[in-house]
């Protein structure tokens, strides 16, 4: 049997439901945990950070407007896909992360169920955070979540794929939008997850992917006057409190970096509350029939 040349992969950026080389032309060498060259990722510019702003932006009205039930089908259509590309996924995050095949696997499965388990919140959570209130005099006052809008993820550096969909995943079964930042030090699992996004029912630009230089990516994504709010999982301490400032010049809302001992553990509802904005609305009761009963 004659040799063969293996075909390696061309890792893309995820912009708008496309997946462009970045517009500067650059790359740079993701390696393993032993420093053996894996493959050349994206070095995304500024420009292509605003571009991933212009294209979840487009986006939000349609995301936003679909209905949490359709949300929770979307999400849990990208566990589906998962489950079918499972084994590719735990090659890259053994590569990436330096785990053993089983170690690897565990994350594999963990991360699916994560989808699975945001997937069963989209129609829920409005009942846990929202409700009638208690008023003096005729009116219905009744308060209801409604999504942040833009958001930049950075998804955090050590916990490649399931600390990423765990930062992402409660942003979009919200109704907001995502631009995200992959682990500069192993962006792999990100891009190939695009790869799953785009074939999952999930709109185009509900979730752009940039890879690159965290600090070089974020930091005009923090100061961008189209983004809402920003997740600060993947900055360090310094670069978290640039940021911050940063993102104060158009009110951002703002998730400083949580210590986190274990992504596999339950994670909650704290981090869907936190892109979640609340809508109060004030109605007169009125009367019911010629009675003249009230409700």
């Amino acid at each position: 049997m004659s040799d063969r040349l293996s075909v390696l992969k061309t890792y893309k950026l995820y912009v708008g439901g496309k997946f462009p080389r970045s517009e500067s032309g650059r790359v740079y060498e993701v390696t393993d945990s032993k420093g053996k060259w894996l493959a050349n990722a994206p070095l995304s510019s500024r420009k292509d950070a605003r571009d991933a702003v212009v294209a979840a932006r487009k986006a939000v009205d349609a995301w936003s407007g679909t209905t949490a039930y359709n949300r929770g089908q979307v999400l849990y259509r990208v566990a589906e896909m998962l489950e079918g590309r499972r084994s590719q996924f735990v090659h890259e995050v053994a590569d990436a992360e330096g785990l053993s095949k089983s170690k690897a696997t565990e994350q594999v499965d963990a991360t699916i169920d994560r989808w699975v388990w945001y997937a069963g919140w989209t129609d829920k959570i409005a009942q846990v955070v929202g409700g009638g209130n208690p008023v003096a005099g005729p009116f219905f006052n009744l308060s209801s979540p409604e999504p942040t809008g833009v958001v930049a993820v950075l998804a955090p550096q050590e916990s490649s794929f399931l600390g990423l969909v765990s930062v992402l995943a409660p942003v979009i079964a919200t109704g907001n939008t995502a631009v995200v930042v992959a682990s500069e030090k192993s962006p792999l699992p990100a891009l190939s997850l695009a790869e799953v996004l785009a074939t999952s029912d999930v709109p185009g630009g509900v979730v752009n992917v940039l890879s690159g230089r965290t600090a070089e990516i974020a930091t005009p994504l923090a100061s961008h006057q189209d983004v809402n709010a920003i997740d600060l999982a993947g900055a360090d301490e310094v670069l978290a409190k640039e940021l911050e400032i940063a993102a104060a010049d158009n009110l951002k809302r703002v998730l400083r970096p949580q210590p986190v001992d274990n992504w596999s553990d339950a994670p909650g509802i704290d981090r869907m509350t936190a892109f979640l904005e609340t809508k109060t609305v004030w109605h007169p009761t009125g009367s019911l029939g010629a009675s003249g009963s009230s409700y």
